[in-house]
């Protein structure tokens, strides 16, 4: 098989790590080079993008944009890990409603600081929380800033230990996990996940990924470029700019040009793909007012 240049959306099954997702691509694929866009947790399902050969330097567009997540949260049972996986620290009965936890939305939308959990993959003096967590060590950290672009309750299971599902969608980088745990905290208790599905990432959707047992079978038929995306399709949330063949040499170089070159079709500001008269992604660049420079060429 030759070298595969592009995307593949992956629905990550439970129980495997988004680098286990990586390892199998690579085997069925025949490449090394293919990474991900956003890690998943183990007890997570749904979208992964994936990106292979050349199109592995354009990840960070991809890892840049909105997530979104349908998430179920038992109220009132706090556990170490923040999800079902982890040992139970305490559980207290939480006489909430459906409309209660409404009322508290409106506090976790928008830009909020969030304490990243001690199982995530952040570091705190040069060690990752999670390796630190497995030795029983809790260590301070810092709250850093997240966007909660939207937040709905879609199903409230009423109980002595309610059941919220919720859709979320957020910037990168936001612990759906700490969410959860932090909207109980408003109503006076806990809560930890018992699951999290990522449903969108940016443009891509969950109904447009392969499961890995897809993606086996058409590796085993020699199909499994019919599953991959293109570099430019890839990058569904970059504006798409057509440049003519003059610019088109430039572009392949790296060259800066004015924006003016592009036409009246480009944007004013921003990251925009450009792509030739057929459609192939020439490079990423960033246009600044009267200047648009090279982010990633892939020529």
């Amino acid at each position: 098989m030759s070298r595969i240049d592009g995307f593949l959306l992956v629905d990550k099954p439970k129980r495997w790590t988004s680098h286990d997702v990586v390892a199998k691509v690579r085997g069925i694929a025949g490449q090394k080079k293919v990474g991900h866009a956003g890690t998943l947790d183990p007890m997570a399902t749904g979208l992964l993008v994936l990106a292979l050969g050349r199109a592995t330097r354009l990840l960070r567009f991809v890892q840049e944009a909105p997530k979104e997540y349908v998430a179920t949260a038992r109220f009132g049972v706090a556990t170490d890990t923040l999800d079902a996986a982890g040992a139970v620290l305490s559980r207290e009965p939480m006489a909430v409603t459906e409309n209660d936890v409404n009322a508290v939305l409106g506090r976790f939308t928008g830009r909020i600081l969030q304490v990243p959990p001690m199982v995530s993959a952040r570091r705190v003096g040069g060690r990752r929380l999670y390796a630190m967590a497995r030795q029983g060590i809790e260590v301070e950290r810092e709250a850093r800033p997240v966007t909660v672009h939207d937040i709905e309750v879609i199903d409230f299971a009423p109980c002595d230990y309610p059941e919220v599902t919720l859709r979320v969608r957020c910037s990168t980088g936001t612990y759906i996990r700490t969410l959860a745990d932090d909207l109980a905290g408003a109503l006076g208790g806990r809560a930890h996940l018992t699951s999290l599905r990522r449903t969108g990432n940016g443009g891509h959707r969950v109904g447009s990924a392969h499961t890995v047992d897809a993606l086996t079978l058409a590796a085993d038929e020699e199909r499994l470029t019919d599953l991959v995306l293109s570099p430019a399709d890839g990058l569904p949330d970059l504006p798409a700019v057509i440049v003519d063949p003059d610019t088109a040499e430039g572009v392949r170089h790296g060259v800066p040009f004015a924006s003016r070159a592009l036409g009246d079709g480009a944007p004013g500001d921003g990251v925009v793909r450009l792509t030739d008269g057929a459609g192939g992604l020439l490079a990423v660049y960033t246009i600044d007012g009267v200047r648009a420079m090279p982010e990633v060429v892939l020529s």
